[in-house]
């Protein structure tokens, strides 16, 4: 799905601490299928995890000393970026009811159709034309080891002990690398990254403004943070900020004014879980197995036949043929 001019904005990370909670209302707000942890999470000794598809994430933990009934939840860009404007904005209001704080949010702008490369973005900054507060500017490159090409770079704006950090990179290339059908669909992608009162005030806006006013708090944030001039890096601070705007950068920032919110549609493949299943879950389940047989896993199998969803049919269709559509198990009577 694309935008105006092929600009496009998603959620990528949302992560919040209610200082009061039940945990079965946290996961029934979020949704999916939680699994208790071995291991704590971020100094909570209880800690659940869920997963959904090949890159989703969620992790949530309980039971510090100091405070037994808070609760911290982190949820990655596969989980978020697949909910659409009312499930987030009924999540954030869900938070904030229970005086929650967001302590973490991500926010996307996509660039569709590439139109400035991120090459064009770093030689803007090598030539002294970037006007920032932030003094910090790092340039991580990825390259194919095997075949000695380079396979892109991500431009940091920023650092991670910030409030606030900008990452800019080839989204498109990043997907390819992943094996993503749709990864065409995708280009240069501006990502903020807003923690502790800034992520608090950015979730705020979001759930309070109008779109074209959220658009526009967005674009200023971003503004804020770097500005491209039509200046050298010798030049006084106050012929800086009045120096006209870059061509590209101007038209790039207006594109986003006209963006919206879209939900991330990711096809779950049969590989990908079949992958996950031998990985995360194979170990223990041998354990289950050596104690209680064969007939446990059967009966399972069989049980969870029954709570198939829309997005299990949607993985059925991708059965090598001559398979049953159906699994013939039934438990031992």
């Amino acid at each position: 799905m694309t935008g105006s001019g092929g600009f496009t904005q998603t959620i990528d990370w949302l992560a919040f601490t209610l200082p009061k909670a039940d945990v079965k209302d946290v996961i029934t707000l979020i949704g999916g299928d939680w699994f208790q942890s071995e291991t704590g999470f971020r100094g909570y000794p209880v800690a659940q995890l869920m997963t959904q598809g090949k890159t989703g994430v969620g992790k949530l933990g309980t039971g510090a000393p100091r405070n037994p009934k808070e609760v911290h939840v982190d949820l990655s860009a596969g989980i978020v970026s697949q909910w659409d404007e009312t499930k987030l904005k009924t999540v954030l209001a869900w938070i904030f009811a229970q005086k929650g704080h967001v302590t973490r949010i991500d926010v996307a702008l996509d660039d569709r159709e590439a139109s400035v490369a991120v090459e064009t973005v770093r030689l803007a900054v090598e030539a002294g034309q970037l006007v920032s507060r932030s003094k910090q500017f790092k340039v991580i490159q990825a390259s194919n080891h095997r075949e000695g090409v380079r396979t892109g770079e991500t431009l940091y704006f920023g650092s991670r002990e910030s409030q606030t950090m900008l990452r800019v990179y080839d989204k498109r290339l990043e997907l390819q690398a992943r094996n993503r059908e749709d990864a065409a669909s995708y280009g240069v992608r501006w990502e903020l990254e807003f923690k502790q009162d800034r992520a608090q005030a950015c979730a705020k806006a979001l759930l309070t403004l109008d779109p074209e006013d959220w658009r526009a708090f967005l674009v200023g944030v971003l503004r804020s943070y770097v500005d491209f001039r039509e200046t050298t890096r010798e030049a006084e601070s106050y012929e800086k900020y009045r120096a006209p705007l870059v061509g590209w950068w101007k038209a790039l920032t207006e594109g986003f004014m006209r963006c919206r919110l879209v939900v991330e549609r990711i096809q779950q493949r049969l590989d990908d879980v079949a992958a996950w299943l031998a990985n995360a879950i194979s170990p223990m389940l041998a354990v289950v197995v050596a104690c209680r047989g064969d007939q446990f896993l059967f009966e399972m199998i069989y049980a969870g036949t029954k709570r198939w969803t829309q997005k299990h049919y949607a993985l059925l269709k991708q059965r090598r043929k001559g398979t049953p559509y159906v699994l013939h198990l039934k438990p031992r009577t």
